[in-house]
């Protein structure tokens, strides 16, 4: 009995054991089944991409345009050089090609030949002419592929606007980065079928996935302006022999930037070369300082100051021409109207402050279009204390000084100004005539722009659209505009005190023949005080009625006279002399100009 059971468990335990390795097998047969049927092309593909090697392609950079299609930025075909060890048959030859060719030495050659890698690159940026070379010798190996690189036609023009690209093609500053999105396409690549070895298959030839072209970028400078604007600065540098010359010209009514300059301006095609250098010395002597001798944290250093967009990037005590902003909010609050009478002694007492008019005998009895006219400090000082520090730091905020302007180019710098809790009557005196606090050019251009135009505070911009290679139009960009930042009545009042300021006031040189010009001189004195070093400036705008363009030149440290009506608002007669034909706008023949 017990031999029976003991034979039945065994016959069991084999039917199990069986059944199980059944089992097993049926699943893997299923699994297999699965692999080769249902999987097939994932793994014919993933055996493909094993003995598959990558070139990548890169993508054609969408072009800059200026408003009226000039290109500014464009493309130059250059190529990569690399070498694939394991496809090299004839090392010293490859070597020697590429000491000749690309003038690097033979130790770098062969580091590059004899490294086990699956592709090495030897240069890039290679000059095409140099490439179609190379691949004339049809040396097993050895891969040219067609690359781009950022080409600047125009040199300096617009440098700190426009920006440049790095080795990779990629925006570094200015709109190159702040639209990397839109002009840097889609890389493509081409795939080479290789042996286990790594060797090429000639037989299997090659695959390309083409690179998709990024769109052009088309930007609201005009580069006659640009230009134009670039060679006033520059002038003014020279015969003032000023440390920098910024100016701007925008359209006010929706903040088209026209020109922005930055002099001295850079090399778009050769950024990251430093001109002579020259610096002041402690005794106040100018000391010439060779690039060569630098440091690499101090040549980077001196690169980010020669790249730096002074009329965005940094701030300013901007003086006189602020008043258009204390004007402005005193006629809104109604604290002050054109009418109003001021006694000017030559300075004025605000608590235990002395502050004295630029006149140092004093300016008499004026109106207020008068104390404009006259830039007189202690009748915008009286306007700010009128409005109390509640009052005018209201308006301060509404005419969206304590925001950045949103331009579309990086690092805008914010207003430094007083914390309201720490303004007292002489921190609001000083204020109130442009003095103890900082501002960026492209804020003061903007707010008084949001003045002179009928109350709308634009965003001042460069890029309109981007377009695809046929021209089509892809995107348009668009910016938000705040209304009412003053009403109306006021807007018009200001555009008429300010003309008077041009006609018969401190800006008397910013007068343009047949055409209406408004427009506010200022003269500051950079920190600290007593330095002998200042800024001159000039904001004007034209037609005065109906304003189409606005503009500002400041000129940092001139040498000489250095007052803002003497120095800058030449600069803007110059400009509009030449631009505002250009632009299309009529004369006003009963304009009549005083000598200059």
């Amino acid at each position: 009995m017990a031999d029976q059971q003991n034979r039945f468990f065994h016959r069991k335990k084999i039917m199990t054991i069986f059944f199980i390795c059944a089992l097993v097998l049926i699943g893997l047969f299923m699994r297999l089944l699965y692999l080769m049927v249902w999987r097939a092309d994932y793994y014919e593909e993933a055996a493909t991409r094993l003995h598959e090697r990558e070139r990548s392609i890169k993508a054609a950079r969408g072009r800059i345009l200026d408003r009226n299609g000039v290109v500014l930025a464009d493309n130059k075909t250059v190529c990569t050089v690399s070498v694939i060890h394991n496809q090299i048959t004839e090392p010293e030859k490859v070597i020697a090609m590429l000491v000749k060719e690309l003038g690097i030495s033979e130790t770098e050659a062969r580091k590059r030949v004899e490294k086990y890698s699956s592709m090495e690159r030897v240069k890039s940026n290679v000059d095409k002419s140099i490439g179609d070379r190379i691949r004339e010798y049809d040396l097993a190996g050895v891969k040219v592929d067609e690359d781009y690189k950022r080409y600047y036609p125009y040199g300096d023009l617009a440098s700190k606007v426009l920006g440049f690209t790095g080795g990779d093609n990629q925006g570094i500053i200015g709109l190159e980065v702040i639209y990397e999105e839109t002009l840097q396409g889609e890389p493509g690549m081409i795939l080479t079928v290789t042996d286990a070895k790594g060797i090429e298959i000639d037989t299997a030839g090659e695959r390309r996935v083409e690179p998709v072209p990024g769109w052009d970028l088309r930007i609201s400078i005009d580069r006659n302006i640009q230009e134009y604007a670039a060679q006033l600065a520059e002038q003014a540098c020279a015969t003032k022999e000023a440390d920098s010359v910024y100016i701007i010209a925008m359209d006010p009514r929706n903040g088209e930037i026209l020109a922005m300059v930055n002099y001295p301006e850079f090399d778009l095609n050769d950024p990251y070369t430093l001109p002579e250098l020259t610096e002041w010395k402690e005794d106040g002597s100018i000391a010439v300082v060779d690039p060569s001798t630098l440091t690499a944290e101090q040549k980077q250093e001196k690169l980010n100051a020669m790249w730096r967009n002074g009329c965005i990037n940094d701030t300013y005590e901007p003086g006189s021409t602020f008043k258009i902003i204390t004007a402005a909010a005193g006629l809104e609050a109604g604290v002050v109207t054109p009418e109003s009478t001021f006694s000017c002694p030559g300075f004025i007492i605000v608590d235990d402050r002395k502050i004295r008019c630029h006149k140092i005998g004093g300016h008499g009895t004026q109106t207020f279009v008068q104390c404009m006219q006259n830039s007189c400090n202690p009748a915008l000082i009286s306007v700010g204390l009128r409005l109390g520090v509640d009052n005018y730091y209201k308006y301060f905020e509404q005419f969206g000084l304590k925001k950045r302007t949103g331009i579309d180019l990086p690092g805008e710098a914010a207003t430094i100004m007083h914390k309201k809790e720490d303004m007292g009557n002489v921190e609001l005196a000083t204020v109130a005539f442009g003095q103890s606090f900082q501002i960026t050019a492209i804020q003061l251009l903007t707010t008084a722009s949001s003045i002179i135009n009928g109350g709308n505070r634009i965003t001042p911009h460069l890029g309109m659209e981007a377009l695809n290679r046929d021209g089509e139009v892809e995107q348009v960009f668009t910016y938000p505009v705040e209304t009412g930042i003053v009403s109306e009545e006021t807007s018009a009042t200001m555009r008429y005190i300010l003309e008077t300021v041009v006609s018969e006031g401190s800006g008397r040189n910013g007068q343009v023949q047949g055409f209406r010009v408004g427009g506010k001189t200022a003269t500051s004195q950079t920190l600290p005080r007593g330095s002998g070093r200042y800024i001159s400036s000039f904001i004007g705008f034209a037609p005065a009625d109906d304003p189409q363009v606005i503009a500002i030149a400041i000129i940092n440290n001139p040498q000489g006279v250095y007052y803002g009506g003497q120095v800058a608002a030449p600069i803007i007669r110059q400009l509009y002399e030449n631009i505002l034909p250009y632009l299309g706008l009529e004369k006003t023949e009963d304009t009549v100009v005083e000598n200059h």
